[in-house]
């Protein structure tokens, strides 16, 4: 069976992921990453998670 992921992120710990995340739920992703960060970090600790599950 496939598994589809899926990553949100907004770079504003004000902004909002629920439109990200409605879209990846349409599409069927079967496990969404989701990063709240702001644009002048760097690290994106939900992406990581996911590039190491691929």
């Amino acid at each position: 069976m496939n598994k589809l992921f899926g990553f949100a992120r907004v770079s504003g710990l004000d902004q909002n992921l629920d439109t990200q995340l409605d879209a990846l739920q349409k599409v069927g992703c079967n496990e969404i990453f989701q990063d709240k960060i702001t644009g002048v970090n760097t690290s994106s600790p939900a992406l990581d998670e996911l590039l190491s599950k691929l």
